[in-house]
């Protein structure tokens, strides 16, 4: 870590459970964020931010004028950009030293596996179901840490699966396939900060993860009631029965990510 490294990241190295060598976990450190929308958005800054050495963004869509509400990544100048161009403009301002790759399209099958083997860790900041399915069956087959976050209306939740360790629960565990696929933003809106409040959960979930520390979120789903201002606790247990992560599991990632 060279002099302006320690300088940038020396409110992080300050904290005695981080120090210099944890924060060179994170320099070390490589994230697959899928979304560059209202999560992915401060998920993404607050990682380049921490000092993230490596970051792949996901994302197939073009900045929209209906998006700048929440996903404080882009800007009005940027309406009209593939979402995950605009987002690693601002990342590169923020901090120069972060790699940003971008991948402009959806991950399917085989090459979202490849992604996710790649990573570190995974954070799911899509606004579909079939994609966060693919997500999760793609981590569990990869055993690669999956922070999970969604927002919609005035509610909003976010967990940690830990699909390195064999008593994790994953998101299908939590979750019946089939259903409604469409995206919750679009059809019931969104409170801005709401997305915010998750995607800044989730970042600081997937540091702890990285660099060991604290108590993640694993085994329990943090759900937020943004009009009452309420959080609860929501304990989560394995599904021995569990189509993808259980012991009968045939994990096969063919959905789609975004």
């Amino acid at each position: 870590m060279n002099d302006a490294q320690l300088l940038r990241y020396s409110r992080h190295i300050l904290l005695p459970e981080i120090g210099i060598d944890r924060q060179q976990k994170l320099l070390d450190a490589r994230v697959l964020v899928i979304g560059a929308g209202g999560l992915g958005s401060p998920v993404a800054m607050y990682l380049a931010a921490s000092g993230v050495g490596h970051l792949t963004l996901v994302d197939p869509d073009k900045v929209d004028l209906t998006n700048l509400q929440r996903q404080i990544i882009h800007t009005t100048k940027t309406i009209g950009w593939l979402k995950v161009e605009s987002a690693a403009q601002q990342l590169e301002a923020l901090n120069p030293e972060v790699k940003v790759a971008t991948i402009p399209r959806r991950l399917e099958g085989e090459e979202l596996l490849t992604e996710v083997q790649r990573a570190d860790l995974v954070i799911d900041g899509s606004d579909n179901f079939p994609t966060r399915f693919a997500v999760n069956a793609a981590c569990v087959r990869a055993r690669k840490p999956l922070i999970s976050g969604a927002v919609t209306r005035f509610e909003g939740q976010v967990t940690v699966f830990r699909n390195d360790s064999p008593d994790s629960p994953c998101y299908r565990c939590l979750y019946e396939e089939g259903g409604e696929p469409g995206e919750p933003c679009v059809q019931f809106g969104v409170l801005a900060p709401f997305a915010g409040l998750i995607g800044t959960i989730q970042a600081t979930e997937a540091l702890k993860v990285l660099m060991g520390i604290g108590e993640p979120l694993a085994g329990r789903l943090l759900v937020l009631d943004g009009l009452r201002m309420e959080w609860r606790v929501v304990r989560l247990r394995k599904d021995p029965r569990c189509p993808v992560c259980g012991a009968a599991a045939e994990v096969v990632p063919q959905a789609l990510a975004r």
